[in-house]
């Protein structure tokens, strides 16, 4: 551990001083975390955030890349935020902090690693040279006004991933992060296994700790058994090798390196993401050792018995480099009949249908696709249920906050702390204020929480009807209606009409757009000249119109709007 003479212990607490923990994102859910810690009275509290990540939009989020929790709770308490403190560098722990710093305005803390990766993101947003960003060595600690923190290296799929040990005055915290048992990891140190047990030793009040991988029994897995399986597979195979993993994977792009290496095949970087991690991998210490990684534009000078591409795109993402070596889109790779694509990485919850139609349009073009379902070429990096239960031995707390799942993750967490005889357990939501300290942990109030939405370049509210709509008309598409009136009220010249996304006609064989013009027709000659002089009412009625005859005919309603233009 690297010297810690300038961090002072927590001082002796005051009478009305209340630690207490505050997820916003996380909790309830895998991905998207956010974590407040605060310490003093209600009315003085000091706080502490614990990463600040991202999850990624999907079919129910058209048009939306990111999702961000919302953090106003802690915008509107922005001047006792002492710092934003980085667990580790996966997206969603660090994915928000460059859209999200703006609101805080205060210092972030991580480890050599993770600011690289932070920093990028921070130059991107044109941010860099206003973040104070402290960087900290592996096993430091140090103060934030009422918390003294250090990080205890762990192992997980990524170079340093921490463990923060929070002391306060009330007692002792430790945030585990994400985390696994990984006897032999293939980057980075070896798990600090005696600092974990004098940890221990010294006092636990709470854990707040990984769910993930709560319903597996046994161990995740090493990432050093990973790297021989991928050799033996890959050794016999003649043509095209592609992997697809996570580029934030460390440890896995460093298994394929060597892979490679021993099977005589050259590493070929293919994805944006790709090069950014190897980067700041090799700025921070890692990756060493490698024969040189080669971008895009080497592997047609390669024959294909000496290739494999290391791609982004596990997860069927459409932009990714293996969608579009599949579709026979990417300007610098292809695959053929009898090469092979490895997914080196698990399926995300909600991915299953565009992960299936990538594998299948590999499929179809006589491409091998091989899973972790067909072979070991993936492990964890969350702790099953074995290695959960080693780390409750050695921390021995009084309570356990489960975090980091969704609610049956947190239940059965929670459960099985129980059956392990820690004393109390908590199970929360995104939202919930649990006061660790003084007395049985409790939830003690309810926070705001929610989501932003970063559609295209625009930061907004869940709330906000932009994403609503879309989903909307992903369904049931849209009509658009033009009315022309003149001062006196009376039609002039035919209602325009435009469907967009409806069939073309009913069960009947009706058009659609006739049904629509008739509804138009109808509700205009009942409605009397005496009521058409309020636009907003005459388009009212008649969206009412035209919707309601629309849903009767197909089922279906579509958003309509309408127009009235006065002449």
């Amino acid at each position: 551990m690297t010297d810690i003479q300038h961090a002072g212990l927590p001082a002796s607490p005051a009478s009305n001083d209340e630690l207490v923990f505050l997820p916003l994102g996380g909790s309830g859910e895998i991905g998207m975390n956010l974590n407040l810690y605060g310490y003093g009275p209600e009315t003085d509290r000091k706080w502490i955030m614990v990463d600040l990540g991202v999850t990624f939009g999907d079919d129910r989020t058209p048009g939306v890349d990111l999702i961000m929790p919302d953090p106003g709770f802690i915008a509107e308490r922005r001047r006792d935020l002492l710092a934003i403190v980085l667990t580790h560098a996966h997206e969603d722990h660090i994915g928000a902090v460059a859209h999200l710093w703006p609101r805080f305005r205060c210092p972030v803390y991580a480890t050599p690693f993770t600011a690289t990766l932070v920093r990028a993101k921070l130059m991107e947003a044109g941010i860099e040279d206003e973040v104070p960003m402290h960087i900290i060595p592996l096993g430091h600690r140090f103060d934030l006004g009422p918390f003294n923190i250090e990080l205890v290296t762990l192992t997980h799929s990524i170079a340093e991933p921490n463990a923060l040990a929070i002391r306060t005055p009330l007692g002792l915290v430790m945030h585990t992060g994400d985390w696994k048992i990984d006897p032999d990891p293939v980057v980075g140190d070896d798990m600090d296994v005696k600092r974990l047990e004098e940890i221990g030793d010294e006092g636990v009040l709470a854990i707040v700790c990984d769910s993930t991988n709560v319903f597996s029994p046994g161990t995740s897995g090493s990432e050093a058994d990973v790297a021989a399986s991928l050799i033996d597979l890959i050794k016999p195979m003649t043509g095209r090798v592609a992997i697809t993993t996570f580029a934030s994977n460390v440890a896995r792009l460093e298994s394929i390196a060597r892979a490679a290496e021993a099977c005589d095949r050259h590493v070929v970087l293919a994805g944006r993401a790709m090069f950014r991690i190897t980067s700041a991998a090799r700025d921070a210490g890692y990756l060493q050792g490698l024969q040189p990684f080669l971008t895009e534009h080497d592997a047609g000078y390669l024959p294909p018995e000496k290739v494999l591409f290391c791609c982004t795109g596990s997860q069927g993402e459409p932009r990714a480099a293996l969608a579009r070596i599949a579709t026979g889109t990417h300007p610098n790779i292809v695959l053929e009949e009898d090469d092979t694509v490895i997914f080196s990485s698990r399926i995300i919850p909600g991915n299953e249908t565009s992960i299936f139609e990538l594998q299948n349009l590999l499929a179809k073009r006589g491409i091998h696709v091989i899973t972790e379902k067909d072979h070991f070429v993936h492990v964890s990096g969350h702790p099953c249920r074995d290695e959960l239960a080693q780390m409750y031995q050695w921390i021995r707390p009084r309570i356990s906050v489960p975090v980091h799942g969704e609610a049956r993750h947190l239940a059965e967490h929670a459960n099985f702390a129980r059956e392990l005889q820690v004393p109390e357990q908590v199970v929360i939501r995104n939202g919930l204020m649990v006061r660790l300290a003084p007395g049985p942990a409790e939830i003690i109030d309810e926070a705001p929480s929610g989501r932003l939405y970063l559609d295209g370049d625009v930061l907004t509210d869940a709330d906000e009807g932009a994403v609503r709509a879309r989903r909307q008309l992903a369904v049931a598409g849209s009509v658009f209606v033009s009315v022309v009136l003149d001062g006196e009220g009376r039609v002039m010249g035919d209602p325009q009409t435009r469907l967009i996304g409806l069939p073309d006609e009913d069960a009947d064989g009706d058009l659609f757009e006739d049904i629509a013009l008739d509804a138009l027709d109808d509700a205009l000659d009942k409605l009397p000249l005496k009521r058409r002089f309020d636009d907003d009412a005459v388009a009212e009625l008649l969206r009412r119109a035209v919707r309601g005859a629309l849903r009767r005919e197909w089922g279906k309603k579509p958003i309509v709007e309408v127009v009235v233009t006065r002449i």
